[in-house]
């Protein structure tokens, strides 16, 4: 049922021209009312799983329907306030200050498209393409219905460059 309900949400915010949806956090809802969970129960749903998930949505002309190599990389300049030492674009790309951070070309755009790219410098550009980053965001997105451990609060998985 997770994964219905992420694909309906991933579907439309294409729809809506948001080409690459990028979760940034993710947890589980429990229901603390016990007149909603008899409803739920008397409807024959009292295994369904619920879920609070915050998406990052770009609307760019140039994204790509996956994670395309460029050999690109991005240096995050640590100046976002409140994120000195590292930024989370989504749930997977944890940006260390002065780290040389591999990226491929939808994370780029996401960054030097936008308000974020006065905190970045940007190595490479679009001219060789080797390939798509391997198992980027193609499976189950919520790490809280695979792990048991919500994203929410922080970087759930990060720091080794794009997807």
């Amino acid at each position: 049922m997770v994964l219905l309900v992420f694909c309906a949400r991933q579907n439309l915010a294409k729809r809506c021209g948001f080409a690459d949806p990028r979760l940034v956090e993710d947890a589980p809802i429990t229901i603390e009312n016990d007149d909603v969970q008899a409803t739920i129960d008397k409807a024959g749903q009292g295994n369904l799983d619920f879920y609070s998930a915050t998406y990052r949505l770009f609307k760019l002309d140039d994204l790509e329907p996956h994670c395309e190599d460029y050999g690109q990389a991005v240096i995050y300049k640590g100046t976002i306030p409140r994120h000195p030492s590292g930024w989370s674009l989504d749930d997977h790309h944890y940006i260390e200050a002065g780290k040389v951070f591999p990226v491929c070309g939808n994370t780029w755009n996401m960054l030097a498209q936008t308000r974020f790219s006065e905190h970045f410098d940007f190595i490479g550009n679009f001219d060789t393409h080797y390939g798509i980053f391997d198992g980027c965001g193609t499976s189950i997105p919520y790490q809280s219905a695979t792990t048991g451990v919500s994203s929410k609060g922080g970087s759930a998985g990060g720091g080794g460059g794009c997807c």
